[in-house]
This record gives C-alpha cells, sequence and structure tokens, in this order.
C-alpha cells in the first residue's frame, strides 16, 4: 500500500496541498472548510495527580466546522475522489454514518453545492439528526436495532440499485479515510507535543483516525505505544464505536498496527463524560470520554516515576449528546 509523503510545518487542511488555500489574494476572513484541522491539544490536571511526570493530552476535535474528527476524513474522500474524477457534477454523495460523517458530509454538500444522502440509525442522537437535517441533507434512518452494520447494508442497497446516480463514499473501505490523519492529525500531534508523546490511544469506528495517525506516528517514532479501544460489548452506548468482532469489520482496518487492544465499558465512557465536564470543564462526546477512559487504564499500569506523554483523539463534544438519559442517572 502507497503511504503519502507528510511534510514539516504547519499541517495542510484534509483535501488541500501544501501551500494552497481556498481564500483568493486580497479576500478578508477565511472560508470555514479551511478551519479542518489544527485542533488544539488539551491537558487534563486533575486525572494526572500524584503522576507528575505523566502527561494525558486530547485533541479537542469540536473545534473542526462540523464539529468532529471526521470533518478530516470526509473532506479528503471528497477531495480524493474530484480528483480521481470518481465524484463529478451530478452525482449524489451516498454514505453510512453513525452521525458524525454525516454531519461533515451534510456541511460540505452544503458549502460545495452537492447533494448528500445518508444512511443513519434511527437512534442515534436528536441532536445528530436536526443537524445533518439543518444541512439539508437526504437521511433513510435504518432499524436502531442494527445500529451501524444495518446503516452500512442500507448504503449498499441503495448504491447497487443505482450505481450511475451515486458517489458511495464507502468511508469503512475508502483509504482517503486514514490518510486524511496520516497528513494532518498524526503530524500535528508530533509537532503540538514536540515529539514527547510516548503512547497514542484511540477508539476504532471506521478505525480510519487510529489506522492513519498510528502509521505516520510510527514512521516518526517506532517506539511509540499505539493502544487501539472498542466497546467491551456488541451491545453498547459508544455511538460511532465499533466492537469488532460481532460487526461488520472495516477494509481499512488492520488489527496488526495496534501495539495493544483494550475494551471500554459504556458506563465507564457515561462517568468520565460527567468527571471531565466537573473538574477540567470540559464537555466531551460519549467516544471521546470512552478514549479518556483508555488513557487513564495505560496510565495506571505505568510504574511509579515512569515518564509518559499520552495522546488522544477527542472525537466531539458533548453538545451533540445532551438529550441522553445518562446525564440524570
Amino acid at each position: 500500500m502507497t503511504r503519502p509523503a507528510a511534510k514539516a510545518g504547519r499541517v495542510p487542511a484534509p483535501g488541500l496541498r501544501d501551500g494552497e488555500s481556498r481564500g483568493g489574494q486580497g479576500e478578508l476572513g477565511e472560508n470555514p472548510l479551511e478551519r479542518i484541522g489544527n485542533t488544539p491539544l488539551l491537558r487534563f490536571t486533575s486525572l494526572t495527580e500524584g503522576r507528575p511526570r505523566v502527561e494525558i493530552l486530547g485533541k479537542a476535535e469540536w473545534f473542526n466546522p462540523g464539529g468532529s474528527v471526521k470533518d478530516r476524513a470526509a473532506a479528503n474522500i471528497i477531495a480524493e475522489a474530484r480528483r480521481a474524477g470518481r465524484f463529478g457534477a451530478g452525482k449524489i454523495l451516498l454514505d453510512s454514518t453513525s452521525g458524525n460523517t454525516g454531519i461533515a458530509y451534510a456541511m460540505l454538500g452544503a458549502a460545495q453545492r452537492f447533494p448528500v444522502t445518508l444512511c443513519m440509525p434511527e437512534n442515534v442522537s436528536i441532536e445528530r439528526k436536526r443537524i445533518v437535517e439543518a444541512y439539508g441533507a437526504n437521511v433513510i434512518y435504518s432499524d436502531p436495532a442494527d445500529g451501524s452494520d444495518g446503516a452500512i447494508r442500507c448504503a449498499r442497497e441503495l448504491y447497487a440499485r443505482n450505481p450511475q446516480k451515486y458517489f458511495y463514499a464507502d468511508q469503512y473501505s475508502n483509504d482517503a479515510n486514514w490518510r486524511a490523519h496520516y497528513l494532518t492529525t498524526a503530524n500535528e500531534i508530533w509537532q503540538q507535543t514536540q515529539g514527547r508523546i510516548s503512547h497514542f490511544i484511540s477508539m476504532l469506528g471506521t478505525s480510519g483516525t487510529f489506522m492513519g495517525t498510528t502509521r505516520r506516528l510510527k514512521e516518526l517514532n517506532p517506539n511509540i505505544h499505539c493502544v487501539s479501544l472498542q466497546p467491551d460489548s456488541p451491545f453498547h452506548g459508544i455511538e460511532g464505536a465499533k466492537h469488532m468482532d460481532a460487526a461488520i469489520v472495516p477494509t481499512i482496518y488492520d488489527a496488526q498496527l495496534a501495539d495493544e487492544d483494550l475494551k471500554i465499558a459504556t458506563e465507564d465512557a457515561y462517568k468520565m463524560i460527567k468527571r471531565l465536564a466537573r473538574t477540567e470543564s470540559v464537555l466531551v462526546g460519549i467516544s471521546a470520554a470512552a478514549a479518556v477512559v483508555g488513557c487513564m487504564q495505560v496510565a495506571e499500569r505505568l510504574k511509579r516515576g515512569q515518564r509518559a506523554t499520552i495522546v488522544t483523539i477527542l472525537c466531539d463534544s458533548g453538545d451533540k449528546y445532551l438529550s441522553e438519559r445518562f446525564w440524570d442517572e
């Protein structure tokens, strides 16, 4: 598999070549899509009390214009398809989503004037439903009992019936997904930690974030310990995450890349959301909280006095989950 070269310096947004800008010379302000990538790295101080040599850091991906890490993959999937001539005028972008990638597609469709059709489980949060509809996407809801796999089957069936009508983005099988993180996310983390990162930890959904980031970080320093996370049960409440043993496994997923794979309980993720909100003043989403749980598990195993810089991906903020019942439990 050919891997793209990554350059040092400011990391270009997915879909942009280094040094390229969407704005014209002399224009004031910037296109919102130029804000994809280069997200801040937050430090969680209360989580490492008693461990002065351990840092837990999270990439605040809600600073992307669509509010999540999925802006990176969606932008690159579209850009690569355009360059290859697979997504031309008149075609409808089609994909399955648990929410965030759909929001990214819908936002990009509104900005670039192309239609978007999404297959999404009926039980995603009401906030996600309203956001994709606000951007004007056409949404087909699949059986909630089938989870993300049901949405995948829905999209495949639509495409099979009329392949000329759609550009099927297929985020679970599209190498442009992981390449977005190889080119941007990993290099940002390396620069922001000044090369001090010792552990990279990320939840698995499409697996693109973990695959691309891990590939590039391992090139920069093979000793970085990369840990993938997934729910501890096929029946879980971590939206966007996949329990790989019981799900349709993404084509882009390579289990061999992970130095370690940990299972995260939904209840622990719910508790961490509240803890981060009340002790760190940071409101994160469910999968982001699950990722921080994984960071804590790794940190607690470290030998006393061991130095570590642990970095994870905070996929989105908690404002898309405020209608969920766990807040009142």
